[in-house]
């Protein structure tokens, strides 16, 4: 069975052994797409409220560095408590709102009318794919994920070598640079954040169809949601360089 769910995606919340880990006997029932789907409308309704609710209230702008910090700590909670998904999925969409609505409120500031395209490509993106995916148009095949699953795992890397050099008030310039190469470079990375989709859909997809336990339909949701979030902020950082030539 793990030969199966292999490298599902190249999402770390959705890494291969997350549902090989939770096949047992379950008197709850077993996780389904539709279940996963409602949970995720739940979950990305909650991070839309809240993110609504930050941006029109300052009081709430001092809190978002402290909750992407508290929204890294339950992703954590969520990574190795899947069955508690119920109460940490929400609680890190919540939290997650308000980081982004503060983030998505100040560039909006920078550049009028950024969060709403951004908004719109995201979710267009996800329909998209999800109706090639659907239709078959793409498919996760062995050598797709493993090129995916590794392209993620050195954009990681190069954004945690990015955030320690910050410290010593240097970075890698392509990350945050709006020329020619540092378009390219966010242009690249909303392309791969956008093929985790796609790994995720088939990872979850797969999930259901091996009888998964009925609490695992969060914790599939809370992968799709990690994946948007990213998708995202690397589209709202991809337009903001793209404006800033203007």
């Amino acid at each position: 069975m793990s030969r199966h769910l292999a490298l599902r995606s190249g999402n770390p919340a959705l890494k291969p052994s997350t549902f090989t880990n939770q096949f047992a006997s379950q008197n709850e029932g077993v996780m389904t797409l539709n279940g996963t789907v409602n949970k995720t409308g739940i979950s990305l309704l909650l991070v839309l409220v809240s993110a609504a609710y930050s941006w029109v209230t300052p009081a709430m702008h001092p809190l978002a560095m402290p909750s992407a910090l508290i929204g890294f700590i339950l992703a954590m909670v969520n990574v190795f408590k899947p069955k508690l998904g119920h109460i940490f999925v929400p609680a890190y969409a919540l939290v997650q709102g308000v980081f982004l609505g503060t983030i998505s409120m100040v560039f909006n500031k920078m550049y009028p009318g950024i969060v709403v395209q951004a908004v719109f490509l995201t979710f267009g993106t996800l329909g998209a794919l999800l109706l090639a995916y659907k239709s078959g148009l793409i498919r996760a095949t062995e050598n797709f994920k493993l090129g995916i699953f590794a392209a993620t795992g050195g954009i990681a890397f190069l954004y945690f070598i990015n955030f320690v050099m910050g410290f010593f008030s240097s970075g890698i310039g392509i990350i945050s640079s709006n020329n020619t190469m540092g378009i390219l470079f966010s242009a690249f990375v909303v392309v791969i954040a956008a093929l985790n989709l796609v790994l995720d859909f088939d990872f979850i997809e797969e999930g259901a169809e091996k009888g998964a336990p009925k609490y695992m339909e969060w914790y599939g949701a809370f992968g799709l949601l990690v994946t948007l979030i990213w998708l995202y902020l690397e589209i709202l950082r991809l337009l903001a360089k793209l404006n800033s030539r203007r």
